[in-house]
């Protein structure tokens, strides 16, 4: 069962949900039912009050980021918030798409909010639901669930276009038993360094064509693969280069049919796009609550940077982007609960969305001058995600380009204009 097109979900007596107030810029949200209202506020809390202050132990890896993690996850457990989106099948708790985006933006306010929660493996645990064979998916897919297995996506490489997946390099050769081999190179690839099992997309046949790409599920304890480096972003971690040398795997790791990697991943494009802006809106409203109490508690001579007309159209321009910005992410939302593709959709919500995060980070930071710059805010953090955000899933010019050729290959032209006397 897909539980981002099913009506089974959590239920939960109504409560009130945070900060929907006059200026808020949670204000605006599309109605939400009263259960989801409460979970949604119990989520809020929880990443509020137990992740947050926990991020910079995390932000750091290592064992004691790990433990930090294990223990969130198992109070996540005890607290009835695991694997909300997750199929119930397999472990989760099976809330809807149309559900979960409003509690989306409450855990994706922290950057660790996913992991913590259970939800971060949604993408992967829905494709290997749906194109994995019964032994891998039966073996593997409820531990992933469980948060006993971690998972990642391998598709980018050092010698190719991230947006033409058809110039893949790494190959898979297919022994006399079935067996795969791999060979290559992938790199930005979030959470390799930790990773149980990472999908790798590969050419299994041929030189050239679409037809060629397969993805297979590869084990990092495989002999030949290799954790190469760790690539900061902006000067953070969290991404990495991985190598592929002779790693082998057994036939029944290819998902799907040989061929159909592009099919595959065309399926998670448009919900992982659409989950990093329901994201990304979260992470905009922290940075705008943090400008608020800077501008109101923050005083000079003149009086506190509240009356000060520039920080005042830094605090409404931020306001405008957010709320401007959360009916495209929530319209594609609605088409993908309805089972559409949603490509305009997600591909407007997308460039907004980073946008939106980029230009909100940057205002908190300016309120806050020299201390916006260094360790004690979230914020460049923030900013450092909301610059990333425009070329994830995508560059900026990818979508506007494939945006407007949609609207105009399918724009009905001109009316005719005719004159009477």
């Amino acid at each position: 069962m897909n539980p981002m097109n099913s009506e089974q979900g959590t239920s939960c007596a109504p409560a009130p949900a945070r900060a929907d107030r006059p200026g808020s810029p949670a204000s605006g949200r599309p109605d939400c039912p009263p259960g989801v209202l409460e979970l949604r506020d119990r989520v809020d809390r929880f990443v509020r009050e137990r992740v947050m202050p926990r991020e910079q132990v995390l932000d750091a890896g290592g064992p004691d980021a790990a433990a930090a993690l294990r223990t969130l996850q198992d109070e996540a457990k005890a607290a009835g918030l695991w694997a909300l989106p997750l199929p119930v099948e397999f472990g989760g708790q099976g809330l809807p798409l149309a559900h979960y985006a409003h509690l989306a933006e409450a855990e994706g306010a922290s950057g660790h909010g996913p992991a913590a929660l259970g939800s971060a493996p949604l993408l992967d645990v829905l494709m290997l639901g749906r194109h994995a064979s019964a032994p891998v998916r039966e073996r593997l897919v409820p531990r992933i669930v469980a948060g006993e297995l971690r998972t990642c996506y391998a598709m980018t490489e050092p010698e190719t276009p991230g947006t033409d997946p058809a110039q893949s390099a790494t190959r898979a050769v297919a022994g006399p038993d079935g067996t795969w081999t791999l060979h290559g190179r992938k790199w930005f690839i979030s959470g390799a360094g930790e990773a149980d099992l990472v999908t790798v997309l590969a050419r299994t046949g041929g030189t050239d064509g679409d037809e060629e790409l397969s993805l297979l599920l590869v084990p990092t304890t495989a002999p030949g693969f290799r954790v190469l480096r760790e690539l900061p972003v902006l000067g953070a971690g969290g991404q990495w280069e991985i190598a592929l040398d002779g790693v082998t795997v057994p036939p029944d790791h290819l998902l799907g049919a040989r061929g159909q990697a592009l099919r595959i991943a065309g399926e998670r494009l448009g919900l992982g796009r659409t989950l990093r802006c329901l994201r990304w809106l979260g992470q905009a409203e922290r940075a705008f609550d943090l400008m608020c109490a800077r501008a109101r508690t923050r005083t000079q001579r003149s009086g506190p940077l509240a009356d000060r007309q520039l920080v005042q159209q830094l605090v409404f321009d931020s306001l405008l982007a957010i709320r401007t910005t959360r009916p495209l992410v929530h319209e594609a939302v609605a088409e993908l609960a309805a089972g559409r593709s949603a490509r305009l959709e997600t591909g407007l919500a997308k460039v907004a969305a980073a946008r939106m995060l980029q230009q909100v980070a940057d205002a908190a930071i300016q309120v806050h001058g020299a201390a916006g710059l260094g360790p004690d805010t979230a914020l460049p953090g923030l900013f450092r995600t909301g610059r990333a955000a425009r070329l994830l899933d995508g560059p900026d010019e990818l979508h506007i380009a494939s945006v407007a050729r949609r609207v105009l290959r399918d724009h009905p032209g001109a009316p005719g204009v005719g004159v009477t006397s």
